[in-house]
């Protein structure tokens, strides 16, 4: 049974099937509009480097064939072939759009999908309507993304202006127009795949007919012929007829992850007669796979790899002394200087920008933030920020178990930046299960979670009892930690200090074991570690602690 996303929804490729051999198709309604839909392969920047991985009717597959365009088939109105296992390493994210060909705006559009078939079996739909959008003519609909593994977000964010605008945002180029003869001979590889018949990769059809097996095809695709010549880049098409009708191009479209980065600065020029070298842009912050709590126990989250770049304000070691083979120094100049520090590129609802800083743009997901009162930096766009009560009821909970939150709720479209004391922020998505936080460790998180106050009972403490959050639903909560925490598995075994503990899986048991005996902690020489949490489960539970008492 496939899994109905909403906007903002992501999950593990890995979570939803075993397969890496996938049929994306995409059905938008749009009555007297013509509507293009594309794929475009980004790299780790989430720029459009490599043209050849922009995939639509006038070149329809990658290089390599790990991205092909399908055609119309089994009621959607484009479809993809995505083979996760061969697309090349620098391409980090594939994102599918659709645009609006000639006069026409997202908000005229009917119902719309994009869905994910494998093995023949429907595994993830998201659905959307022309009401979630206004004046804008191009939609990002959804995108496969490398983040440790390949991930799926549904991303439903309309965009201004057509497909040629979606593509500069992009880093890419539009050709200027060129003679009729020249465009036909440009579109001549675009009509062969039609000719040829339907591909035999099959995805399931629409409930009316039983699924085929996408695995084992009833005939092998046709195999693609290479054009006379290389196709020309894109154009603007010509405007659509007045009566509605699918697209005609040879190959409809499939969505997947989308991000493009921006070109990194010009270097500042070298010294006359010298001929500098290429300056590799470091990797921004944020880029780096970042682990979920729980996904593998034991490793460490909130690090990330590769060397640091220098502090702000000082030079890297060496500077000013003269290079090997009269090579000039690389990085000069303000542009190079502040690149380690530029914005994390977008693409996903919460972003670290650092270890420091998470970034929440309010227009994915189409839902208010509640975040702790204070803790906003920066933000970008038209942003509300209201007082977030908890109620007469609330506050004599949150006052007699120590677990009360002042809140904000931010609402609008736009970017809000948070943080707090210089702590390290990890965000922690929940898919439909729960995690146990304490309120003074968490710094916001999405107001579609339901969350509560949870009583750990025990014996040899005041007021017999401790008290943390419990946090269910499908959204994302901030975490925050001083220093970087540890990710334990649960064991018989294994106890924490109190005072350490930050998060726990919802299904642990949680027993408070005490060293009080006899008053002994009132003399001299007492060890001061008096109440321990300990923690047991099934396999799969993990413990969260931090190297910093509260």
């Amino acid at each position: 049974m496939a899994r109905e996303f909403q906007r903002g929804h992501k999950a593990k490729i890995s979570d939803l099937t075993a397969g890496t051999d996938l049929y994306v198709g995409v059905q938008i309604a749009g009555p007297g509009l013509a509507i293009d839909i594309s794929c475009f392969g980004l790299d780790a920047n989430e720029q459009l480097s490599d043209d050849r991985y922009f995939v639509f009717f006038n070149q329809p597959k990658s290089p390599e064939e790990s991205i092909q365009l399908l055609g119309a088939q089994s009621g959607d109105a484009e479809s993809f072939r995505v083979t996760l296992d061969r697309i090349p390493a620098n391409i980090h994210k594939l994102s599918f759009a659709a645009s609006i060909d000639g006069a026409g705006q997202m908000s005229q559009i009917g119902p719309g999908y994009i869905r994910i078939v494998a093995g023949g079996e429907e595994v993830v739909r998201y659905s959307f309507t022309g009401s979630e959008f206004s004046t804008e003519r191009a939609l990002m609909i959804g995108d496969f993304y490398l983040k440790d593994v390949w991930r799926f977000a549904a991303v439903g964010q309309g965009f201004d202006g057509g497909l040629a605008a979606l593509l500069k945002n992009f880093g890419g180029e539009v050709a200027e127009e060129e003679e009729p003869a020249q465009q036909a001979q440009a579109q001549a590889p675009a009509q062969a795949p039609a000719q040829s018949g339907a591909p035999g990769f099959a995805p399931p059809p629409q409930a009316a007919a039983p699924a085929p097996g996408f695995g084992a095809p009833a005939q092998a695709p046709a195999p693609y012929q290479a054009p006379a010549q290389a196709p020309a880049p894109y154009q603007a098409p010509a405007p659509a007829p007045a009566p509605y009708q699918q697209p005609v191009h040879a190959a409809p479209t499939m969505a997947t992850p989308v991000g493009i980065p921006l070109a990194p600065p010009a270097p500042a020029p070298a010294p006359y007669g010298q001929v500098p070298p290429p300056a590799p842009a470091p990797a921004p912050y944020g880029q780096q796979p970042h682990p979920s709590y729980g996904q593998v126990p034991g490793q460490q989250s909130g690090q990330y790899p590769g060397q640091q770049p220098p502090p702000y304000g000082q030079q890297p070691p060496g500077y000013g002394q003269q290079p090997m083979q009269a090579v000039p120094a690389v990085g000069a100049g303000l542009a190079a200087a502040l690149q380690p520090y530029k914005e994390a590129p977008t693409g996903a609802r919460w972003t670290p920008q650092n270890k420091q800083l998470m970034r929440v743009d309010l227009s994915m997901g189409g839902q208010a933030v509640l975040a702790r009162q204070g803790s906003m930096v920066l933000y970008q766009g038209k942003v509300d920020f209201s007082y977030k009560g908890a109620g007469f009821a609330g506050r004599i909970v949150g006052n007699a178990t120590g677990q009360e939150m002042q809140l904000m709720r931010c609402t609008g479209r736009g970017q809000v930046f948070l943080a707090e004391n210089g702590t390290h922020l990890h965000a922690i998505e929940l898919q439909g299960d729960g995690i146990c936080v304490s309120a003074e460790s968490v710094l916001a998180f999405d107001e579609s979670l339901q969350h509560e106050v949870r009583r750990i009972e025990g014996h040899g403490i005041p007021g017999g009892a401790l008290f943390t959050m419990l946090f269910q639903g499908t959204g994302t909560v901030i975490v925050k930690t001083h220093g970087t925490p540890v990710v334990l598995p649960v064991t018989p075994t294994t106890f924490a200090d109190s005072n350490a503990i930050v998060a726990w899986s919802a299904a642990s048991q949680v027993i408070i074991s005490s060293q009080v005996r006899l008053r002994r902690n009132a003399y001299p020489g007492h060890s001061g570690e008096t109440v321990n949490l300990q923690f047991r489960g099934a396999p799969g539970n993990f413990i969260v602690v931090q190297p910093y008492e509260v």
